[in-house]
């Protein structure tokens, strides 16, 4: 009997592939579904019978595992608060410049009601 292996709907494309690279090298027979024209399937990964589901289900959770590991140890992205404690006169010309751009944007419209 088939067995669902790995729901694909919210899930990035980069995990997707490495997910379907993975099952591949491990030489686990599967196949996949997709959404459908109104996205009312289920997009996933099946297992065509559930003799390798466990083997399967370890090898995606040891990968999802260490794809957390990576995330988390990856820095947080940087605030516009940190980044002008950091550097004030780069936050001041860039947002100068955003200023410049708008103004001269805007400019040719300021004159129209008079």
């Amino acid at each position: 009997m088939r067995e669902l292996l790995f729901h694909l709907r919210g899930v990035p494309d980069d995990e997707a592939d490495d997910v379907r690279e993975l099952l591949k090298e491990a030489g686990i027979e599967f196949y996949e579904t997709e959404a459908g024209r109104w996205n009312l399937s289920v997009p996933a990964l099946w297992l065509p019978d559930g003799s390798q589901l466990a083997e399967a289900r370890a090898l995606i959770d040891a990968y999802q595992h260490e794809r957390y590991e990576r995330a988390q140890a990856d820095p947080p992205p940087r605030s516009w608060w940190a980044n002008l404690l950091e550097s004030p006169v780069r936050v001041i010309v860039y947002l100068g410049v955003i200023g410049g751009v708008l103004y001269l944007s805007t400019m040719p419209f300021m004159g129209i009601g008079e």
